[in-house]
């Protein structure tokens, strides 16, 4: 009887195990991003900048950056496309009020239909995670068209997660049949989909539905470590749901297809020797048994293994190898508890979070950050099964965002000295600047200058109303004409019957005509070039009058802007101080709060070692019992049974 009663603990323990493991996984997607449209024109140089950083991944950067960007109106030619990266950074980031309301706003007919359909799918995401399931449908259904690149298959997944937990599981199954994915990477959006509904079905007990998901997961193609991991949990999650179903030899057939060497082989090895030992074998039960028992005793599969091979020579009534190996599991177990003992003590003191920020190398900050191994150290080491949890990954980038916004504020309490040094260079450079720029101002005389502009104004259009053609001749040519008007004043007084004065006149008047062809020949071009000169003189003065009322204006305001961005310098220091002093109490808080997770984590295991070693002491004493009482076969000092 407590042979049989051992075997169901420990089984009902591993199923619970296996079936958690999976479900755990249900959050677990491929690499997600917030991927807001394919690579676009560049219009504005600050876009371009925002863009640098977030293909980057550098998420809180590009979020900086964007937002001043807007204040001072730095990217009005991609306005909406701000909007919408906005709203998925702030997603990236967690803050999903934030982003709900973003994506809420662009949801109207003057956005383009493909930035509302993202601007959907977003809104989508953020119900979903604050677990407004029907708001999540109803968004996604919304979506008119496909997505672009990624965002289609993610789509899609999410509509069929959205679904399973609307408990439709059917109308889930039949978005997945619906959905033809492409060979682009989509198919591993698929295969999750498929993993996820079909754990869901199997704690609904409709094994049969969740077994041609599963089993379909189970024998995927895995061209990638990420899908081989899927497939080795579903076939796991198979597995144990074939156990709890008492169908050991379907169970053994999947179980069988883990690899002997990824994450999940300790469980499919442990689940193998149950498969076996269902179907009366206990002897191929040793098998798996044995080489999981090898293994690292830190896994929750390794230590019922401590269990389940005395329990096989028992069945196998070898009770001298029986008690030596459940002497064995009650002496591993007490030193673990021990150990347990010392970690959660290390923990209780602080130093798990520490290690855990100093082994993290990343300095970027996103919702989609995961730690991807812990460090070396004691207090670390029973805790991988932790971070599978939802609650301490969560509250673990929490705790990380805050370290990196500590940082952050470090950077800035040192640029605020650099912009005092800036504000006193400022302020230097304007007193050095003034004497210099007052001696220019001083120096032209706008008033003349306009008063010899309306001059000449007035002498072209004297000329033009005179037809004066002479009184557009270049300096050459009118000293010329006016050499011709001397000769001529000389010519007049001399004697008209001179032959001499004759010839001359004659010349004269040659000469003068010449002249005269000359000035009325080019008479409308030199117009038109002095009219244009005229325009573009009155442009270059009222250009001149400008810069000099924006000299006098900066000479008189930038002592004024000088202080008030000293202020704002200036107020800047008490802001950081404040949340500097905010971030430390909240990082002690979280950080006290993870700890009393991975303290009752280590509690769990503890107390799951105890009940271990208890049943290995009942056990032991069963035997004993038998023993004395001449019903249990051969004595435990004895020679041991046959195999």
């Amino acid at each position: 009887m407590l042979r049989a009663l051992v075997k169901h603990v420990v089984l009902a323990m591993s199923i619970s195990a296996a079936l958690v493991t999976a479900v755990s996984a249900r959050e677990k997607t491929p690499e997600q991003k917030p991927l807001i449209g394919t690579p676009q024109v560049v219009k504005d140089l600050h876009w371009g900048d925002v863009l640098f950083y977030f293909y980057q991944g550098d998420y809180l950067q590009s979020l900086t950056r964007l937002g001043a960007s807007q204040d001072f109106n730095r990217i009005g030619n991609h306005a909406v496309e701000a909007e919408l990266l906005k709203g998925g950074l702030y997603l990236s980031l967690g803050q999903h009020e934030e982003a709900g309301r973003i994506f809420q706003a662009l949801l109207n007919d003057n956005v383009p239909l493909d930035v509302r359909n993202r601007a959907w799918f977003y809104l989508a995401k953020v119900w979903y995670q604050r677990n407004y399931l029907a708001q999540a449908e109803k968004a996604l259904s919304s979506i008119h068209g496909a997505l672009p690149g990624e965002l289609e298959p993610e789509r899609h997944l999410l509509h069929a997660q959205v679904l399973m937990y609307l408990d439709r599981y059917d109308d889930a199954i039949a978005a997945l049949e619906r959905w033809q994915p492409v060979g682009d990477g989509s198919d591993a959006w698929s295969a999750y989909a498929r993993f996820n509904i079909g754990v869901a079905l199997v704690r609904k007990d409709r094994l049969d539905d969740a077994a041609k998901l599963l089993d379909q997961v189970g024998q995927i193609a895995a061209p990638t470590d990420e899908l081989a991991a899927l497939r080795d949990k579903a076939n796991l999650a198979l597995g144990f749901a074939w156990l709890k179903a008492d169908k050991p030899a379907n169970a053994k057939t999947v179980l069988q297809r883990v690899r002997l060497e990824g994450p999940q082989s300790n469980k499919a090895l442990l689940g193998v020797g149950w498969a076996d030992s269902a179907e009366k074998q206990f002897t191929k039960a040793l098998v798996p048994w044995m080489e999981l028992r090898d293994r690292n005793l830190l896994d929750a599969a390794v230590q019922e293994s401590y269990l389940a091979i005395p329990y096989a020579y028992a069945q196998l009534e070898a009770n001298k190898q029986a008690v030596e190996q459940y002497t064995l599991a009650v002496t591993a177990f007490s030193e673990e508890a021990t150990r347990i003992d010392e970690s959660i003590a290390a923990i209780r003191s602080g130093r798990l979070l520490d290690a855990i920020a100093e082994n993290d190398k990343a300095d970027k900050a996103g919702w989609y950050w995961q730690l991807q191994e812990l460090p070396d150290a004691p207090e670390t080491r029973y805790l991988y099964h932790l971070l599978a949890s939802n609650e301490f990954q969560e509250g673990l980038k929490n705790y990380r965002d805050l370290r990196l916004m500590q940082r952050n504020l470090a950077t800035w309490q040192l640029s605020v000295e650099a912009f005092d040094n800036m504000v006193d260079n400022r302020r230097q450079a304007f007193d050095q600047r003034l004497p210099a720029l007052q001696q220019t101002l001083d120096s032209v005389d706008l008033d003349a200058m306009d008063a010899r502009r309306t001059e000449l104004e007035s002498r072209v259009a004297a000329i033009e109303r005179d037809g004066d053609a002479p009184g557009l001749a270049t300096g050459r040519e009118l000293e010329q004409w006016q050499k011709v008007q001397h000769i001529e004043q000389v010519l007049a007084r001399a004697d008209a019957s001179d032959p001499m004065a004759q010839e001359m006149q004659e010349k004269l008047r040659l000469l003068r005509g010449r002249l005269m062809w000359d000035f009325s020949s080019s008479y409308k071009a030199r117009l038109w070039k002095a009219r244009k000169e005229l325009r573009e003189l009155d442009v270059a003065y009222k250009e001149a009058r400008r810069r000099w009322v924006l000299i006098e204006r900066a000479r008189e305001e930038y002592p004024a802007r000088t202080e008030e961005f000293a202020k704002r310098v200036d107020g800047l220091r008490p802001r950081i101080d404040g949340l500097m002093v905010r971030l430390d109490s909240a990082a002690h808080s979280q950080n006290q709060y993870l700890a009393s997770i991975a303290v009752k984590e280590l509690e769990s295991q503890k107390e799951r070692l105890a009940a271990y070693s208890l049943q290995a002491r009942f056990a032991l004493a069963s035997i004993y019992d038998r023993a004395a009482s001449g019903t249990g076969g051969d004595a435990p000092g004895g020679k041991g049974g046959g195999q």
